[in-house]
């Protein structure tokens, strides 16, 4: 595509405003979808809505479900239910359909439903009863099936027209009567191997290792096996094993870019998912939370060092601003090793994660004795005194290792009570040292002082 330059959107917007309707349909028939949605997504609504009209019907879905959020839902508001029903349900996968309905609000979603046929409303309805965040709720039910009793010529009729809802062919799954996974067969096995048309799909088929994952399954697990195994496809069953669906690694993708977003968002201080032209009241209940806990994290600040009898040693203020953010700082980097960590599935007890841990702890010791030493021959050199250059090395060892220790065990503490260990990388984890950070400091100074 063209870069999407100013120069490019004005272009479009004139041709908009100009009805050049031929010119746009000729644009848009060399693009993907994926990069008229990038188009959409940099104009108005009224501009979206008349472009949405010259798409081809077959790619109306996939612009859809690649628009930005808020974009989606401005426009599905602006669709009547049959039209979302006949230029977006129908043309894409039962997965991405059931996405967008759960994207309408309740009472229309059940007006959409109730309009599709009743095979897709069936998978429909099966999808939206699984829970967000597990493998069923990723899933989507187009796949290529095979009986394991069917003869060769019978398997190609069936094939043939389950592919006519299948987009991209990955694999040929065999299951037995009642429905339960044996494993895959590979087209090339299934076209030149069978003696006949009437040899059956069990004799061709030979077991494999394919892997498998339940429908409840956390989407986390999604990730970590097609990550591991370098799959493109990944089958979802039952716990009877019977076979209900696949996930593709476009799908896992897509969540890696939403969990990615989240976890940043939560690092910065922002607790719910905002885009920057969100409504101003969702924008402050978004950063308003954080923003309060730094600020009483102030006020503890300020009661800690009221607390201290500053004025009998006034020179250690100046040390303050330094203390905080040393402790601020090691404790992020140790809690972003160990959420990368529980993010990679290393649980608490796992092997290797145990001694990471302990050399994150060494090299805050080293990296505390190091950064104590730099600052005590700083504080000697600028003529600082012996007691107050000690004072300041001594807590700055002191606060880097229990900050790492701090930023090492809230995320694995979260993790334990189900909570994003994400959230430990943000203002949690900086506020929180900055206060303990103040008391260790005074104290070493208190008992310096006696």
């Amino acid at each position: 595509m063209e870069e999407l330059t100013r120069t490019y959107l004005e272009a479009v917007s004139d041709e908009i405003a100009g009805r050049k309707d031929a010119l746009l349909r000729e644009r848009f028939d060399e693009l993907h979808p994926a990069d008229i949605a990038e188009i959409l997504d940099r104009l108005e609504l009224e501009e979206v809505q008349y472009l949405w009209k010259l798409i081809d019907l077959e790619e109306r879905g996939d612009v859809l479900i690649e628009l930005e959020e808020d974009v989606r839902e401005r426009l599905l508001a602006s669709l009547t239910n049959k039209e979302i029903v006949e230029e977006v349900l129908e043309h894409i996968d039962s997965d991405d359909a059931a996405d967008v309905v759960s994207e309408l609000p309740e009472d229309r979603a059940q007006k959409v439903i109730q309009s599709l046929d009743n095979e897709d409303r069936e998978d429909l309805l099966t999808l939206l009863r699984y829970p967000e965040g597990t493998a069923g709720a990723l899933m989507g039910t187009e796949l290529i099936r095979v009986e394991l009793d069917w003869t060769v010529s019978h398997a190609i009729r069936e094939m043939r027209k389950q592919a006519e809802e299948v987009e991209t062919v990955h694999s040929v799954y065999v299951v037995n009567a009642s429905g339960q996974l044996l494993g895959r067969l590979s087209l090339k096995r299934l076209l030149l191997t069978a003696t006949s048309t009437r040899s059956t799909i069990g004799d061709l088929f030979e077991e494999d290792d394919t892997r498998t994952i339940k429908v409840d399954a956390p989407d986390e697990k999604v990730v970590q096996m097609m990550k591991k195994y370098d799959l493109v496809a990944l089958p979802v069953v039952d716990d009877h094993n019977r076979l209900l669906g696949r996930i593709t690694i476009d799908d896992v993708v897509d969540l890696m870019e939403e969990e990615a977003e989240k976890d940043y968002q939560l690092a910065s201080g922002l607790s719910d998912d905002v885009e920057s032209d969100d409504s101003l009241w969702e924008l402050t209940r978004a950063r308003l939370p954080w923003l309060l806990i730094g600020l009483f994290g102030g006020l503890a600040g300020a009661y800690v060092i009221g607390a201290f009898d500053i004025e009998r040693f006034p020179s250690m203020a100046l040390f303050i601003p330094l203390i905080a953010a040393m402790g601020g700082n090691v404790g992020v980097q140790s809690a972003a090793i160990v959420v990368q960590g529980l993010a990679a599935g290393r649980s608490p007890r796992d092997a290797r994660l145990v001694p990471r841990l302990m050399k994150e702890l060494s090299l805050a010791l080293l990296n505390g004795t190091i950064c104590a030493a730099v600052i005590l021959c700083a504080s000697l050199a600028l003529g600082y005194g012996w007691n107050l250059s000690v004072t300041v090395s001594l807590a700055l060892i002191a606060v880097i290792i229990f900050a790492a220790l701090f930023g090492t065990f809230v995320p694995l503490t979260l993790d334990r009570f189900k909570i994003d260990p994400a959230l430990a990388t943000g203002p949690f984890i900086t506020t929180a040292n900055d206060i303990i950070g103040l008391i260790i400091y005074f104290g070493i100074g208190v008992l310096m002082a006696a």
